[in-house]
């Protein structure tokens, strides 16, 4: 998938996400709304999409991107917002439509296939030229060895 599509996607469904945890059941203002939605959207883009995704898999990254925005409504919504249910209803809420969206993009990057070639470019930690084994072999002389064991 084009990165600039993704990243609007992952906007739009930020910024309805936000609107219906955030705005429908509490009154939050629209810029608030727009810089929970810009930050989730960088920051689950390159934590989730970049990092996580490649090298653990979809589960580990919607559980990423659960985590990542539950807590960026609890943690700044504890600046911006004075009602407590505000932020514990607005961030769950929001959370959860939030990783509904993503489990759905997540599907749709693997199968364009753009992270396992990724994978595949990957230089790996172990240089597998190298020969990783052991030399066994026999003792010639058993009877002088018998004798340092004794």
């Amino acid at each position: 998938m084009n990165q600039p599509i993704l990243l609007f996607i992952k906007f739009i469904t930020c910024l309805i996400a936000f609107g219906i945890g955030l705005d429908l059941f509490f009154d939050a203002n629209f810029v608030d709304i727009l810089s929970f939605s810009l930050f989730v959207t960088f920051a689950s883009y390159v934590v989730g999409e970049l990092v996580i995704l490649p090298q653990l898999g979809r589960r580990a990254a919607a559980v990423a991107d659960f985590l990542l925005s539950y807590l960026s409504v609890w943690i700044f919504g504890s600046i911006l917002f004075e009602n407590y249910l505000q932020i514990a209803w607005g961030s769950i809420i929001s959370a959860i439509i939030i990783t509904g969206a993503e489990i759905v993009i997540h599907l749709m990057v693997q199968n364009r296939d753009e992270h396992t070639t990724y994978k595949s470019k990957r230089n790996s930690i172990l240089n597998s030229n190298l020969a990783y084994g052991t030399e066994i072999s026999e003792e010639e002389y058993i009877k002088d060895v018998n004798k340092i064991k004794k």
